[in-house]
């Protein structure tokens, strides 16, 4: 199993002038601390307005930014939210594969529909169409990562003519896919279209052992990919509360504070439960008052990777022995020194032998998939990919309003760069004859 940490860039109110840019500063600083710890992969989602929860909104500039202080941790979408009207497919090829570039082939490419109101009605997306935008999304994103050219798609949400999509990624033919899960249909749809699992549940390893055998019996029975590289993977939440290690159990659950159930309050606040006014509603405040009504809500033993390296050890094994391949830890919001301690304390006493066995497991894993990968792509259903017109060429001037209107400002400043040489040429020739 490996172990990988996921960010939110949670932060609090209230706030002063430089807290969101300390905030990515301690990020940075910890990611490059993790990489050295020996942990798999960074996650960081993606999501828009919703304040206090999650302040990550463009994961693609900081996990470059953390790609130039990294080696070797793989750098994960967790997830890049594909509905057009969020990130157009093109857009979203363009900056995967750039990351890809910068980081030597170290991305893990997590996709998503997005599911909150702020979102969905912040970019104005039917909620109903979702699904469909998102499916639509993954094929024009993939085909233009894998494409040259790109021959162009024209589906119910999404047209798009064809183009030569580029930088192409640096791993071949595309980074591993992953997609959103947060109930068992969407894991089984993982399955089925041979894509990683990221299974965003809040169980213990019992349930999750059952949720980890449904996607590969699923997998093995029923996968039937259209995209070029499968992903037989399925990641879990290790917990619903903020990862905290420490040399003591007491010292871990006096360094957690009050944040540890921040992450699961805000997902009831933003996606269920509470309504919101954007700038004013003060979600920390909310939850420090659902917290004093029940302190089960910042803290309760087993419910995440908290305390002395035992505990957190014996913690990790239980998921461990529900055969997930990989589980994320969750951060304390405003808990530097903690994280870091935490990461230091994790690469030292604990990551080493759950790394040694991972690679065990990784080779094991597999050979028993061989069979499994030869029969899902027998079962292969390759997209309806249009034949490339070689005659097809772009050009020209853009017009637009049914010939009326002819954009300008391109031959207006060549004119003035040739009018700009002639002058230098006219300048030249009369220093020459003087």
């Amino acid at each position: 199993m490996k172990i990988s940490l996921f960010y939110e860039f949670a932060l609090p109110r209230p706030w002063t002038d430089d807290d969101e840019f300390q905030m990515f500063q301690d990020g940075l600083d910890e990611v490059a601390a993790a990489d050295e710890a020996g942990f798999s992969t960074v996650w960081l989602t993606e999501h828009h307005f919703l304040e206090e929860y999650c302040h990550a909104t463009a994961p693609e500039m900081f996990l470059a930014a953390a790609s130039q202080r990294t080696n070797n941790i793989r750098l994960g979408f967790g997830v890049m939210h594909l509905p057009p009207g969020i990130n157009h497919p093109a857009r979203a090829a363009e900056r995967v594969a750039t990351l890809d570039h910068l980081s030597g082939g170290r991305v893990e490419f997590g996709t998503g529909e997005s599911s909150s109101v702020a979102e969905l009605g912040g970019f104005n997306i039917d909620p109903a169409d979702k699904r469909a935008q998102w499916e639509e999304a993954l094929e024009v994103t993939v085909r233009a990562m894998t494409e040259t050219p790109f021959s162009g798609f024209k589906g119910e949400h999404i047209s798009m003519p064809p183009r030569n999509v580029i930088p192409k990624p640096r791993q071949t033919p595309h980074p591993p896919l992953w997609v959103a899960c947060t109930r068992p249909s969407s894991v089984q749809m993982a399955a089925q279209k041979g894509i990683g699992a990221l299974s965003f549940a809040y169980t213990g390893p019992e349930a999750l052992g059952e949720r980890v055998r449904g996607y590969y019996e699923e997998f093995e029975n029923a996968a039937a990919p259209s995209v070029p590289q499968m992903n037989p993977n399925i990641l879990a939440i290790g917990g619903d509360l903020s990862m905290m290690v420490a040399e003591t159990d007491e010292e871990a659950i006096k360094r957690l504070g009050l944040g540890g159930g921040f992450f699961s309050f805000g997902i009831m606040h933003y996606y269920m439960t509470g309504m919101h006014t954007p700038g004013r509603t003060g979600v920390w405040d909310s939850y420090l008052d659902a917290v004093k009504e029940d302190e089960t809500l910042a803290y309760g033993p087993g419910r995440g990777a908290i305390g002395g390296p035992a505990t957190v050890r014996e913690f990790l094994r239980g998921y461990e022995q529900s055969g997930v391949d990989e589980i994320i830890l969750l951060l304390n919001p405003r808990s530097h020194e903690g994280t870091m301690e935490s990461i230091e304390v994790m690469g030292k006493e604990i990551l080493p032998e759950f790394i040694e066995r991972d690679e065990t497991a990784r080779a094991e894993k597999a050979k028993r998939l061989e069979p499994v990968l030869e029969k899902a792509e027998a079962r292969r259903r390759p997209w309806a990919v249009p034949e490339f017109d070689e005659s097809y060429s772009i050009g020209g001037l853009p017009t637009g309003r049914g010939g009326k209107f002819t954009a300008s400002e391109i031959p207006e400043a060549m004119a003035e760069i040739n009018e700009g040489r002639v002058k230098a040429a006219q300048a030249l020739k009369e220093q020459q004859q003087g």
